[in-house]
């Protein structure tokens, strides 16, 4: 069974369902967004529920507590994880210092589950070891040492390694945090030969950090973004990435350096074995 990735197209927001090769269910940020033209506002972990007939969350990793990372939280109790992972480090306050009135209530709901996941977690159900998750590994990687004026530089990386391939989920990381976690030898180490690379920031300026590609050369890198972003880097992340064939869903397929949300819908990612043993990337656009 392969590793399976699906990056939702929630506009602004973030979204990644990870379904291991022993079948346990993970989620990688809580964003929402309107689905392709509709007005109606897509709830990801509705649709695991009604589409994909997922009921239970083997662990869910929020990269940092923005809006447009945890918009669909309310839904999250609906799933009883098993495990969280955040920043546990920020402060309240720190967090709220920009939240919108309207926005309060998603944040308290934000608080009430972070108080609820205090316990450590065992080996034997930690989700993160491969022994756990069918063969996958996984390394967490967070700079706590950037000032908590801007909480985009406390978001988590995640790297993610099976059959031979490597992809990397960062959060909103800027220059900072990166400048930070490039000074650990582990993270430098881990990062080395990433494949897939889901871009910084929504594939922001602010999120490009042109010292990350010393380690590596993404064969493709994915953005998550909807329409009217504020600035973009698509085009740089296209520069420093290999290019490797995309399949559309009609059956067409080509060669891509980069691929978006806000161009090519939900993108679907496979890492895994053929029958004869050997590894493959498979990526799906709509």
């Amino acid at each position: 069974m392969p590793l399976q990735f699906v990056f939702w197209d929630t506009q602004h927001g973030s979204a990644t369902y990870i379904n291991t090769p022993n079948q346990l269910n993970f989620v990688q940020d809580l964003g929402t967004g309107s689905y392709s033209e509709s007005e109606e506002e897509f709830s990801p972990l509705k649709h695991l529920k009604s589409r994909y007939n997922v009921d239970k969350l083997d662990w869910v990793i929020i990269t940092h507590p923005h809006k447009d990372h945890i918009a669909d939280i309310e839904k999250f109790s609906q799933f009883s994880p098993s495990a969280l992972l955040r920043p546990k480090h920020l402060s309240k306050d720190n967090i709220m210092e920009d939240v919108r009135e309207k926005d309060e209530d998603i944040f308290e709901e934000y608080f009430r589950i972070d108080n609820r996941y205090t316990s450590e977690i065992s080996s034997q159900d930690d989700p993160a070891l491969p022994d756990n998750n069918g063969d996958v590994e996984v390394k967490t990687f967070c700079s706590r040492s950037c000032g908590e004026s801007n909480i985009n530089n406390h978001s988590y990386v995640t790297l993610w390694s099976y059959a031979g391939s490597k992809v990397m989920l960062p959060g909103d990381n800027e220059s900072p945090s990166w400048n930070k976690l490039l000074e650990i030898e582990e993270f430098q180490d881990a990062i080395k030969d990433v494949d897939i690379l889901l871009a910084p920031h929504h594939g922001r300026e602010r999120g490009f950090h042109s010292e990350l590609f010393d380690y590596f050369e993404p064969k493709l890198t994915i953005v998550s973004d909807g329409r009217f972003g504020d600035t973009s880097a698509t085009s740089r992340y296209s520069d420093v990435s290999k290019g490797w064939k995309v399949h559309r869903r009609n059956g067409k397929s080509e060669e891509r350096y980069c691929v978006t949300t806000r161009n090519d819908g939900v993108i679907s990612l496979k890492l895994g074995y053929t029958d004869s043993q050997k590894p493959y990337i498979q990526v799906k656009i709509d």
